[in-house]
């Protein structure tokens, strides 16, 4: 049993079903505050079901959560936002004909008045606040005016955060396979991305099949089996086969 009032986020005994199908059947850990927890499993795991039921993506038909030790029933993503969780798919939800800063602050953009009365996008403010914030987390682009679409893997990765720091409500992170699809010179960068949020007081959940990747970054691994916690370990006290014998159905 979880002890309450003692991480950032509890999940305790979660369930969700499609239909007759258990998505998740009983899944409880917590998380705590800047912590880097990792979740993983096979396909069909329930590790994305999870991760959506937290966000607020999907309603959860039984079990609990708690946030700051109190009850957290998110309807839609909207409500996770507000207190404090963002998640990242691995889309990243950009546009790609808008730049960096424009990605940014899509939807909150700060404006100038010409002549007094003709409102004009503020772009060097979206500029100068976009480097600011992304200095926070040790990341520096090329360009803040360049169209996302020219920009590397990594690069939109970090448009994509620094979108999610200019909100500064931001206390827990869902990344949805951040290093898929990247080289190996990019995938770094995202680690080291992964481990200045955390040393920014921000708690990382990654969902992931890299075991390399994890066991780089992360403090905890969750192993999740047909829908129920297979295992929770520490990742300075087990090695990879470990992790991957408690996914294939194994002890570790």
């Amino acid at each position: 049993m979880l002890e309450k009032n003692s991480q950032l986020l509890q999940v305790i005994h979660l369930r969700k079903n499609f239909g007759a199908i258990q998505a998740v059947k009983d899944v409880s850990f917590d998380i705590a505050p800047a912590e880097i927890v990792a979740i993983v499993g096979d396909n069909g795991a329930g590790k994305s079901t999870v991760a959506k039921v937290i966000s607020g993506a999907y309603r959860r038909d039984g079990g609990e959560m708690l946030w700051n030790g109190g009850p957290y029933e998110p309807h839609e993503p909207d409500d996770a936002r507000d207190i404090g969780i963002e998640t990242m798919y691995q889309d990243l939800a950009l546009v790609n004909d808008l730049d960096a800063a424009g990605n940014i602050f899509l939807n909150r953009e700060p404006t100038r008045r010409l002549f007094r009365f003709l409102p004009l996008l503020d772009h060097k403010q979206m500029r100068e606040r976009s480097a600011e914030l992304l200095r926070r987390v040790k990341i520096e682009l090329p360009s803040y005016d360049r169209p996302v679409r020219q920009l590397s893997g990594g690069q939109r990765q970090a448009t994509a955060i620094g979108r999610i720091l200019l909100s500064e409500r931001a206390r827990l992170i869902i990344m949805d396979e951040p290093t898929a699809a990247l080289g190996v010179q990019e995938q770094r960068k995202v680690l080291e991305l992964i481990r200045n949020l955390s040393d920014h007081g921000m708690a990382v959940m990654i969902i992931s099949h890299n075991l390399e990747h994890v066991f780089t970054v992360s403090q905890r691994v969750i192993v999740l089996r047909g829908g129920e916690v297979a295992g929770i370990v520490s990742t300075a006290e087990v090695q990879k086969q470990d992790v991957v014998s408690l996914i294939m159905g194994g002890g570790a």
